[in-house]
């Protein structure tokens, strides 16, 4: 009798063991398929800037008409020479800035709007030389999760712009005019005082 019960919870509990895996399988293939169909994709892979001026990133992920962005987690990071920064972060819809990281506050905003279309626009202005590196944002809806991210670099603004040197250069030039114009009057001067002094001197002869 003994000898059966055992049997019995040994066979129970193999049973239960199986049934734990098979579960645990189904999510693991759940898991994976979910983050294969939704997929976060960029604009662009690369952007080009230069510093003090703006840019906007973008990012389009799937949605679904009735999807609320209460259920929305974002997060965007920029990985460079100099560590990982934050610059956004969503979570159930709540946007938090004090997870902003220095280097970014005040220069960052998004486009509220097109966040239920499945767009992300980040706005970054007043670029530096170190906003250079890699941009990934994060997403995770109740559709899915994924992330995706693009390159840009932001190149040192010359000293002098060629507008900003032609609009240097005419003062020199200016000033040569005005040299060439006094010499002229006083060659015409000292050619008229000549003319006036020949005239006495014949009329005297005469």
């Amino acid at each position: 009798m003994m000898f059966l019960m055992s049997c019995c919870l040994s066979s129970s509990s193999s049973l239960r063991m199986k049934m734990i895996s098979r579960i645990l399988l189904l999510l693991i293939l759940s898991s994976c398929l979910c983050a294969a169909t939704f997929v976060v994709n960029v604009t662009q892979s690369s952007y080009q800037a230069e510093e003090n001026h703006s840019i906007t990133l973008e990012w389009t992920f799937p949605t679904k008409t009735h999807t609320s962005t209460d259920t929305f987690f974002i997060i965007c990071k920029l990985t460079s020479d100099h560590g990982v920064f934050v610059l956004y972060r969503v979570h159930e819809g709540v946007e938090f800035p004090e997870s902003q990281d220095d280097q970014f506050s005040g220069r960052v905003q998004i486009e509220k709007d097109v966040l239920r279309e499945g767009r992300i626009r980040l706005h970054v202005s007043r670029l530096r030389t170190e906003d250079s590196g890699l941009y990934l944002c994060g997403v995770k809806t109740e559709d899915g999760f994924n992330s995706g991210r693009c390159r840009l670099n932001v190149t040192a603004a010359a000293d002098v712009s060629p507008v900003q040197r032609t609009t240097l250069d005419p003062e020199p030039e200016g000033r040569g005019r005005i040299g060439l114009h006094v010499s002229l009057l006083l060659t015409a001067a000292a050619a008229a005082a000549l003319m006036v002094k020949l005239f006495l001197t014949l009329r005297s002869k005469g």
